[in-house]
Order: C-alpha cells, then structure tokens, then sequence
C-alpha cells in the first residue's frame, strides 16, 4: 500500500513516523509544508521539512520539540556576540543541514533534490518530499504590521493580533513533479493533524485539485476544542469563527472524503459527516511511539475495511 502524508508542523512529522514502521521501505511519501521556510544568515532553513527528516533520521530533539537532539549552541552565542540578530535558535549540528542545503542550492540544484539527498544520508527509508521547488512563503497581516511565519511565531511570539493570512508566490509556485505524482499515486493520502490554516494551507494551495476524495483522509488537529499544540484553535476561533472538528473538515471540503476524529469528540460524528465526509473514530492523541504507530495503523486499515464491504 503506498501511502502519501501531508505534513506540516510536528503532529505530521510524528505520524510519519508512524507509517514509516508499519509500512515497508519505499512505500511512504511525505508531502511538506514549505510555508515556514526562511533565509536567515544567508541560509536556507525549512523548518517543516526538518522536523520530517530528523525524526525520521531519528535525531529529532522530543524535549525542545524541534532541531536536533543534544544539540549545541557555540555559534549562536558568537554570533551574539558579533551583535547578529539571534532570536530565532540555530544549533550547532542543526546549522550543519542549512549549510549543505544552501551550499547545493547556490549550484543549482533543486530543493527537491536536495532534500532526498539529505534523506539518503540520514537512511531514511521514505521520501520526503517539499510540496514545491520555488518560493511560496506564509505571511500574518497582524496590527502590528506584516510579519513572516518565523518572525510572528517566534520573535514576536504570536502577540500582535492577527487579520489574516497570505500566501506570497502562490501565483508562480508550481508544484514539484515528485510530489505531484506521489499524490496522485498513492493508495492513501493523508492529511496529517496540523493546523489547517497554515500547516496544511500552502500544501493544498498546490496541490488540492490532485486529490481525490474517496482516498483522502484528513486527521483532527483538535481533540475536546483545543489544539495539543499550537494556536490551532485560536486561529481557527478568530478567522472562521468557530474551533471544531466540522470547522476543520470543511477546510478540506471537495478534496478529503474522510475525517479522523478522536474519541473524545465522537459526538460530532453527525456534524462531521454533515460537511460530507466519512467518519472513522480514534485515539488521535500520539502519546508515543506505542500510540502513533497504531493511529497510522487504524487509519490504513479503517480505509481498507470501509472499501471491502
């Protein structure tokens, strides 16, 4: 079975995870947000395709919740001292990848490319996939003026009162051929359980009209009205009103013909499938690495059972 995830944010790298054990070698794909991505000390840092990579690569830092474990920060603190800007945190083996991204980058390669060499190094049985080679970045119209993701999420720690949301580039961004053809491939596409707005927003800015309902299914990012992490459900009350899990299928009406919701909140079955999809019921909550593989496992087969009869 060849399954395609669409990953944004740590709750899509940490299913990958998931599939990755119970599926054999090859047979994932991980489609990645490139919305969050930056250049920053003239460096190219995709923070979404990095969560993927590193905890597939099994480097991942679980305590901090992203770089790289027992990370270092020697040339940050210098940096400080030279009196750069160090408000967004790079560690010392984290910048190592933004130094060979950017370095093959500058000769011409493709960040799809690039990518999967990064994966072959890392041994990285799946393929990890940026949703596109050009530039497509998230920005927040805020009161406090327009901020890019990292800027609003991290300097600014989400204190300005967002207005909305904007894709830059959408209108030149083409989707990368590899990522094209792992979701129209696939057996499965799943949208991972990351915020709908921005995690999974850009993706499907792309790549939406390649899906195909009847083998899509989209998992909850809320479980009892909120977010495990994240400003899921704050911005979901603020720029559509509402925080709920029909809130975050409609987000996805026409393209999943599926729903994951949790079992906390399975007395919104009926609102779910009001919105048009089909409900499978689960423990959406990946406690660990016990929890996550049976989330990916209930998903696939959930689908297969419902298709057999």
């Amino acid at each position: 079975m060849k399954v395609t995830l669409l990953a944004g944010g740590t709750g899509g790298a940490r299913l990958a995870g998931g599939f990755q054990e119970l599926l054999a070698p090859g047979d994932l794909s991980i489609v990645t947000n490139p919305g969050d991505d930056l250049d920053h000390w003239g460096l190219r840092i995709c923070p979404d395709t990095d969560a993927v990579l590193f905890r597939l690569g099994g480097i991942f830092d679980e305590a901090r919740g992203y770089g790289v474990v027992d990370d270092t920060s020697a040339v940050l603190d210098q940096m400080g001292r030279l009196g750069e800007s160090t408000w967004f945190h790079l560690g010392d083996r984290d910048l190592a990848f933004h130094v060979f991204r950017t370095a093959r980058l500058s000769q011409g390669r493709r960040l799809t490319d690039v990518i999967a060499e990064l994966s072959r190094r890392l041994g990285i049985a799946s393929h990890v996939l940026p949703a596109t080679d050009d530039s497509l970045r998230t920005f927040f119209v805020t009161d406090r003026g327009r901020l890019s993701f990292q800027e609003y999420f991290v300097r600014e720690r989400l204190h300005p009162k967002l207005e909305a949301i904007e894709f830059d580039g959408l209108e030149q961004a083409r989707p990368a051929p590899e990522a094209r053809a792992a979701v129209e491939e696939a057996d499965l596409v799943v949208i991972g359980p990351s915020n709908p707005l921005i995690s999974i927003g850009p993706i499907l800015s792309l790549l939406g009209p390649c899906l195909r309902p009847e083998r899509t299914v989209a998992v909850t990012p809320l479980v009892g009205g909120r977010a495990l992490k994240g400003p899921t459900a704050e911005m979901l009350r603020l720029l559509r009103g509402e925080a709920t899990p029909e809130r975050v299928a409609a987000e996805y009406r026409g393209q999943a013909g599926w729903f994951v919701l949790d079992a906390v909140d399975e007395d919104r079955r009926a609102q779910v499938e009001a919105v048009g999809c089909r409900v499978l019921v689960a423990d959406t909550v990946m406690r660990d690495r016990e929890t996550t593989r049976a989330l990916a496992g209930r998903i696939m087969a959930g689908i297969m059972d419902a298709e057999a009869h």
